[in-house]
């Protein structure tokens, strides 16, 4: 079955000619196309053409799309999706001046929502992201990342991935999932973390990989957290599970995770924001992506990351929100989009690539996803306007009024579909 979106005022490809990812100057040019139509074969783009060309084609199903903007579906690269609780009190204290670290030497943080999450059942941790999920398609993403880390024991991390593991079988967008595991040490293993490395390595990531629970493994590398050193040693294990390496690192110090991560060849460095000038040519020359988290920068009043200079340096930059009950609490990449603009001096242009191909690139999909290219998955994030400059001029609202995955609508929800995903 063939169908056609016709008459877009724009359609942003972001083609890459094939390269799968924009580094440096690359991620000005996003392909804008006016007076074309995108075919869908099945789940695949099988043609751009233009309009009038659109009478050589059999087609069986034609939607107008006169006056709207076509992007590539979106992708969120970095989310802590599955977790309960609220953090609100703490926000509170933010507000009032306490710093992250402050707040978590008091027992607050990634503490308070290991607490909540380890004493929920599995079906409240579903309900819970799903309505998160519904509210991520709603902004038109396509695929998204849900990393692990606020169970941190053994039968609480599997529950998570378990949890986890049922959106990437049923969920109607695709769901990759990163375990997070060392993500802190938990407070019953403070004078004992090298036996918490050790079930990491030797209990949990086995039955991740026995079960195929994961497709990455991630690490904070900070001094609240795990050195370097012990980065290292669980993602060496974690590859030789099967999984890809990231990196949480360059938050709030720098104790080397950037160097290790490049030494391991890993997918993305996420964070960056205390980087040092000397540590972006290194990034810049690999392919690594840089991964920035604008949100946090603003929810937390800190330094932003480095990104423009990154990509002045020919670097590989992708954006997410790093939505999280803590340190980022925005579930919304359009808001997160406009923060990269005004605080990170980055143009429209590279912001759509960072949101597109280059956080397809961090995940390891970008032959599939990421560009509106010949072959590739027909997921697209479809807006009500007729310029995609207003997208990230127009802050906090959400101007997507369709979301396809795999050549098919799966936003606006219906009555039957809702139900269904719950």
């Amino acid at each position: 079955m063939k169908k056609a979106l016709y008459n877009a005022s724009q359609i942003v490809t972001v083609s890459t000619q094939g390269n799968h990812v924009k580094r440096g100057s690359a991620m000005q040019d996003i392909g804008v196309l006016t007076g074309y139509s995108i075919i869908i074969e099945d789940e695949q783009i099988l043609a751009v053409v233009p309009n009038e060309d659109l009478a050589n084609y059999q087609i069986d199903d034609i939607i107008d799309v006169t006056g709207m903007t076509i992007l590539p579906g979106l992708i969120d690269c970095h989310t802590h999706t599955v977790f309960a609780g609220s953090r609100a009190n703490e926000f509170d204290l933010k507000l009032k001046g306490a710093t992250y670290e402050e707040i978590a030497a008091a027992g607050g943080g990634i503490k308070n929502t290991t607490t909540a999450t380890r004493e929920a059942k599995p079906e409240q941790l579903l309900t819970l992201a799903m309505q998160r999920i519904q509210h991520f398609i709603s902004l038109g993403i396509t695929s998204l990342e849900i990393k692990s880390g606020y169970g941190l024991d053994f039968m609480s991390e599997l529950k998570i991935m378990a949890v986890i593991d049922l959106f990437r079988r049923f969920a109607p967008i695709d769901i990759y999932s990163s375990f997070l595991g060392a993500h802190i040490v938990p407070a019953e293993y403070k004078e004992r973390r090298s036996e918490y490395i050790a079930m990491l390595c030797e209990q949990l990531l086995p039955e991740i990989q026995k079960a195929g629970l994961a497709n990455y493994c991630d690490v904070f590398c900070e001094e609240s957290a795990f050195s370097a050193a012990e980065s290292e040693y669980i993602l060496t294990k974690a590859r030789e599970a099967g999984l890809y390496p990231r990196m949480h690192t360059e938050q709030f110090h720098r104790i080397g995770g950037l160097e290790t991560a490049l030494k391991l060849h890993a997918l993305s460095v996420d964070h960056l924001e205390v980087m040092a000038p000397e540590q972006i040519t290194a990034l810049a020359n690999s392919d690594t992506v840089a991964v920035v988290l604008p949100g946090v920068s603003f929810f937390l009043k800190y330094s932003y990351a480095p990104a423009r200079n990154i990509i002045d340096a020919g670097g590989i930059v992708a954006i997410a929100t790093d939505f999280n009950p803590g340190s980022c609490h925005i579930p919304n990449l359009h808001l997160v989009m406009s923060l990269a603009a005004l605080h990170m001096k980055l143009t429209m242009e590279e912001i759509i690539s960072a949101v597109t191909i280059n956080a397809a690139k961090a995940l390891g999909i970008s032959e599939k996803v990421g560009s509106i290219e010949t072959g590739k998955l027909a997921d697209f994030a479809i807006f009500n306007t007729d310029n995609y400059k207003n997208i990230i001029y127009t802050l906090g609202m959400n101007l997507n009024v369709m979301t396809m995955k795999k050549g098919k609508f799966i936003y606006p929800f219906t009555t039957e579909e809702k139900n269904e995903n719950h």
